[in-house]
């Protein structure tokens, strides 16, 4: 009985070191888009990185909001995959990559009009807002680019291909990085220069991966026209989903309305430790997403005795990189600052807000596998009214220090001791209570 359950322990960790380890090269592809571009803006000096920064928390904002389209098509894929209806999954990755078409389109044209407007009530002046503006034009054109990556990904992540982001992620940050530098110094555009480079990247991105998709949905006969009603269905998930993620992008927003109050350094500060944490949240991420595709097959296939074994494993795994992540953090964090600014005020207080970014890794990889298992459950409507409870949270916390913190470097210290303790505290207690139930452990195709 013990060799039994030894052996079935070490398939379960092969399954899922298959599909985390090339999940977390593909995931970090894309905070290191965001490193690259505040490593070569934050040179051209404080401003431009503090407007980029304010920019780019509007742009994550809305992206962000956006994620539903792979957290909702992955499990549906997965599902159908787990039940044996190959064809049927692919049609929904395919009415999935319509959905993003077309909520980028429109995105893209709602935020030409909007984006003086949001950078303004983001408390953005004077230079700081010329350069976020200028950012956020030239960003605005890839948005439907950034949404036809989430959706397709989910359909591969779906299919148990962790590989093929991977590989593609890695391509796209490589030129990325060769646009930018081009752009921005070779052609002299600076904050434009930065996001046209990224655009371009994105959407060479993009057309890879719908001709992927589109080969492997001809194999199984599977057409580009798509079914309303399942573009329909996708829609109902995500809008749980998207309740879900509004509460995450409704709280980092707060953070940075609140820091904006504190000055040009610890904005610029902030935006760069921000930049970090998202590097380590993606990085954290990979069991989330191997969680997502197992959870969602094995429901299909109505194996919940592996769904609780995949969920402890997991759990232990994401405590146990967040203790790594937050020591390799913890060493690092006065390197860091040299790397992204050259204003030693900027370094300074960089660095004292990365140990509090550090000491909240562990309490990150614990929430963020428990994310993905619900996320590959399907269980949106509880993430959704969850999100809401652990936001009541943190607002009076948020609140308490605006109202008591000036603008020195322990302000900013405790902004992050509010979002990165108390916040993803509130977040691993209301997850985890829901992980311990089996409302959630729903079998079938559909779930």
């Amino acid at each position: 009985m013990h060799d039994a359950v030894t052996a079935s322990s070490a398939v379960l960790r092969r399954r899922i070191l298959r599909l985390a380890v090339p999940a977390f090269g593909a995931l970090i592809a894309e905070p290191l888009f965001l490193l690259a571009d505040a490593a070569i803006v934050g040179h051209l000096g404080t401003v431009q990185l503090a407007g980029m920064g304010l920019a780019s928390t509007v742009l994550q904002t809305v992206v962000g909001l956006m994620v539903f389209l792979a957290y909702s098509t992955t499990p549906a894929v997965a599902r159908l995959l787990g039940a044996g209806q190959r064809t049927a999954a692919l049609e929904a990755g395919r009415d999935g990559l319509w959905l993003a078409g077309v909520l980028g389109v429109a995105l893209a044209v709602l935020g030409s009009v909007g984006a003086g407007p949001l950078l303004h009530l983001l408390g953005a002046q004077g230079e700081v807002l010329q350069y976020g503006l200028t950012y956020l034009q030239w960003s605005l054109p890839g948005l439907p680019a950034m949404l036809l990556i989430f959706a397709a990904t989910g359909v591969l992540r779906g299919m148990q291909d962790t590989r093929t982001p991977l590989l593609v992620a890695g391509c796209g940050f490589a030129a990325n990085i060769l646009l930018n530098l081009v752009l921005v110094y070779g052609a002299g555009l600076s904050v434009a220069g930065s996001a046209l480079g990224t655009t371009l990247a994105q959407w060479a991105m993009a057309v890879v991966y719908l001709w992927l998709v589109g080969r492997a949905g001809a194999r199984s006969g599977v057409g580009w026209a798509p079914n309303w009603a399942g573009v329909r269905s996708l829609t109902r998930i995500g809008s749980w989903l998207m309740l879900r993620t509004l509460s995450l992008r409704v709280a980092i927003l707060l953070t940075v309305l609140v820091v904006t109050g504190q000055g040009a350094v610890n904005l610029a500060a902030h935006q760069l430790a921000m930049t970090v944490f998202t590097f380590f949240a993606f990085a954290l991420d990979a069991l989330a997403i191997a969680a997502q595709a197992l959870v969602g097959k094995e429901l299909g296939g109505g194996n919940s005795a592996t769904v609780r074994a995949l969920t402890r494993t997991m759990t232990r795994w994401g405590a146990g990189c967040g203790i790594a992540t937050g020591a390799l953090l913890l060493a690092g964090s006065g390197l860091v600052g040299p790397l992204f600014s050259g204003d030693p005020l900027v370094q300074h207080v960089l660095a004292l807000a990365l140990v509090v970014v550090a000491a909240g890794q562990p309490i990150a990889g614990y929430v963020f596998v428990l994310d993905g298992v619900l996320i590959g459950a399907g269980d949106a409507r509880y993430l959704a009214v969850a999100g809401l409870v652990n936001l009541a949270v943190y607002v009076p916390l948020l609140a308490s220090v605006a109202l008591l913190a000036g603008s020195d470097p322990g302000s900013l210290v405790c902004v992050w001791l509010a979002f990165g303790v108390g916040y993803l505290g509130a977040r691993a207690v209301t997850l985890g209570l829901r992980a311990r139930s089996s409302a959630w452990i729903r079998v079938g195709a559909t779930g």
